[in-house]
């Protein structure tokens, strides 16, 4: 039985999602920060880190969000890593991009405009993340012209990962009306059943 450490509404969100999509029967065991159960010493044997996610597979442990949602697909469903070496490539590269370009000026935001009261906030940074978002997500738009899917045409986790950043852009209210393609897409994964199990995980 699989064991998740963490929250869906948390970064481990497309942990659970790749989790549903591939139809994995798994038990959720949920961490308490302000108790400070991530800095237990049974936790710590988990993740040393002190972080969520973190995934059991039976003895094997593995932490990190995009790690653990790759082992899921790897171990219970492959074919949404690719089925050819070109398309496991570019599943690879739109995941790492969506984490380490177009999520990090939305974190950004998101820091200062959820948690951070509205009279701290640095609306500095805020206006500077803003401004990194339109060139990006005009790539993504690009990306998606005439496609169903990013890669090969038929849902893959770079659909997941992808979108479940530019998810980021509802809470902190990024305008997405001028992205018809990406709109249209992210509807498109809203109608997966594995995406409505997930969702409903959040409600």
């Amino acid at each position: 039985m699989i064991t998740i450490y963490g929250s869906p509404k948390s970064s481990a969100g497309r942990c659970f999602w790749c989790l549903e999509e591939a139809g994995v029967e798994y038990k959720n065991q949920s961490i308490d920060f302000k108790a400070g159960e991530h800095k237990s010493e049974e936790f710590l044997k988990i993740n040393r880190n002190g972080k969520i996610p973190a995934l059991q597979d039976g003895d094997f442990t593995i932490w990190e969000s995009l790690a653990i949602s790759n082992y899921i697909a790897d171990a219970y469903k492959p074919e949404l890593l690719g089925t050819t070496a070109q398309e496991r490539g570019l599943v690879s590269q739109w995941s790492i991009w969506s984490v380490a370009d177009l999520q990090v000026p939305m974190i950004d935001a998101f820091i200062q405009l959820v948690f951070v009261p509205e009279p701290h906030r640095n609306a500095e940074i805020i206006k500077k993340s803003f401004e990194k978002l339109p060139a990006m997500l005009s790539s993504l738009e690009t990306e998606l012209e005439g496609k169903d899917y990013l890669v090969s045409n038929k849902f893959t986790l770079a659909d997941l990962n992808v979108s479940f950043v530019v998810g980021i852009c509802d809470d902190i209210k990024f305008d997405l009306a001028p992205y018809n393609n990406i709109n249209q897409w992210r509807a498109r994964l809203a109608e997966r059943d594995g995406t409505k199990r997930y969702k409903a995980l959040c409600s």
